[in-house]
């Protein structure tokens, strides 16, 4: 389905959130940043606040280290949950009719799961890439290529 006018497009990675308005047509898209976010990589010292936990063993030598927590990763999954909040934040308040997400396929799952209905229902494209970093016309043109309609092969 193409991107209609007004749509509002969020490309998120695990550092960045950026919001995006299509001011053009379906058939000319014309993105045009609207809010976005950054968030500075937090080193292991500030998200640790402890060593990893052992346990001990009933037979063999030593003891062995229970499976630590990848900190990095629950921040980012945090960062997805913001998101999430600020998207349905935004389809409460009757900001956007149509939806494009562009995320990592990780934080496009934790995404998934913390998105109110309503703007499940309104989510016209996801698109499973690592785009935060690249210009917007790299942005546009991943989208028409992802929304174009399928045209019938020659027989």
């Amino acid at each position: 389905m193409p991107l209609p006018n007004n749509a509002l497009v969020l490309v998120a990675d695990g550092r960045k959130m950026l919001f995006l308005r299509n001011h053009g047509d379906q058939n000319q898209i014309d993105l045009r940043t609207e809010a976005h976010d950054e968030r500075d990589d937090a080193k292991d010292r500030e998200l640790r606040t402890d060593a990893p936990g052992t346990q001990g063993q009933r037979w063999g030598d030593g003891r062995s280290t229970m499976e630590e927590t990848d900190f990095h990763q629950q921040d980012e999954d945090n960062w997805a949950k913001d998101a999430a909040n600020e998207l349905n934040r935004r389809v409460l308040a009757h900001d956007f009719e149509a939806l494009a997400i562009i995320a990592p396929p990780k934080l496009l799952g934790v995404l998934r799961k913390e998105l109110h209905k309503e703007v499940e229902r309104r989510v016209v494209c996801t698109i499973n890439k690592e785009m935060s970093g690249r210009p917007i016309p790299d942005i546009e043109a991943l989208i028409v290529n992802q929304t174009a309609p399928n045209e019938p092969a020659d027989v």
